[in-house]
């Protein structure tokens, strides 16, 4: 285990923020990972977490230890005619186990093909694009407790899944450090094309692979690489508003575009997010050296490499400018470290 005293992580997060680190420790193994606990629970440091670093803003100094866990592997549980069971460590690439397990002929994840970061990071955020969400492929989680290093066995019901949210952002939040994750896949071709962004780049009889390069193609168009622009995909939550709410925005704006959500007794509409900044008038404009990308309005860009401070401040002008304009409240996808 090696410990490095301030750590510089620019090159660690893909919004490519300055920040550094007090201390800085990479974790391959679970042995690892509870040395490095141990380590800092006796110089009560307090303790950060770092995947991929592609859905989080860092502040521009994380106290006491920064860890990032690098835990690798691929384990086949179980196996039937109809599905798998695979158990991926948390530090893999989640768009690489996208593409390894389209090629083994596991199906399933093709939707969420180039969501960027880490396995680990999937289930706290369960990440979801083009109509399917993670949590409909999760059996277990497998974690351990930052206290105390005690092995945790969670449940997909145990994981409390919703839109973009679970348990590891609510009761479980700065608790927990997933080790691993069991997913369930299909053997038999399966497809979920329900998304009409999908459906229009589809042929009539679409396979797992060809939904895969639609997904892969979509995003290419829309959003910025972040080696090239720096960013952190989407910067909000689409906003999920009562019924009585849409049917009043509706009036005002008959082409609002909005996805059924919640239950029949409790209906509810979710909005595009990316509409209603673009319609409020931040698609393509630059506050403060942060920018809103000119393809895609849900993702702010870093071009500048400014601090948090920066983008934090572009997305607060667009927070109120959407409120404003539409009575609805705008909440932070990325998860904000050190703060």
């Amino acid at each position: 285990m090696l410990i490095e005293p301030a750590r510089n992580l620019q090159s660690l997060n893909t919004l490519a923020v300055p920040a550094e680190a007090e201390y800085f420790c990479r974790a391959q193994t679970e042995e690892e990972i509870l040395e490095a606990l141990a380590w800092a629970r006796q110089r009560q440091l307090p303790l950060q977490v770092l995947g991929g670093g592609s859905n989080v803003i860092l502040a521009p100094r994380l106290p006491g230890l920064t860890l990032q866990l690098g835990l690798p592997g691929k384990t086949l549980l179980q196996q039937s005619e109809e599905s798998v069971l695979l158990q991926v460590g948390a530090g893999e690439n989640w768009h690489e186990l996208v593409v390894w397990c389209l090629a083994q002929g596991y199906y399933g994840l093709e939707n969420l093909a180039l969501i960027p970061g880490t396995v680990g990071a999937a289930p706290v955020q369960n990440i979801g694009a083009y109509g399917v969400e993670l949590s409909r492929f999760v059996v277990e989680v497998e974690t351990l407790g930052r206290d105390d290093g005690a092995r945790l066995l969670l449940s997909n019901r145990d994981c409390e899944f919703s839109y973009r949210d679970s348990v590891f952002k609510q009761g479980l939040r700065n608790r927990q450090l997933i080790t691993r994750v069991t997913l369930r896949l299909s053997r038999k071709p399966q497809v979920e094309i329900s998304y009409p962004a999908l459906q229009e780049a589809l042929n009539a009889d679409p396979t797992p692979a060809a939904v895969f390069e639609a997904v892969c193609r979509i995003r290419r168009e829309k959003l910025p690489d972040p080696v090239q622009i720096p960013n952190c995909g989407s910067f909000f939550k689409n906003p999920v508003v009562p019924w009585s709410q849409y049917e009043s925005l509706l009036q005002c704006h008959p082409d609002i575009p909005s996805y059924s959500f919640g239950s029949p007794d409790q209906p509810q509409r979710k909005l595009a997010a990316a509409w209603l900044i673009d319609r409020a008038g931040w698609k393509g404009r630059s506050f403060g050296g942060a920018r809103v990308h000119d393809r895609q309005a849900l993702v702010l860009t870093n071009p500048g490499r400014r601090d948090a401070d920066a983008v934090l401040a572009l997305a607060r002008e667009i927070q109120i400018s959407v409120q404003q304009t539409f009575g609805v409240a705008l909440e932070l996808e990325p998860e904000r470290i050190g703060f």
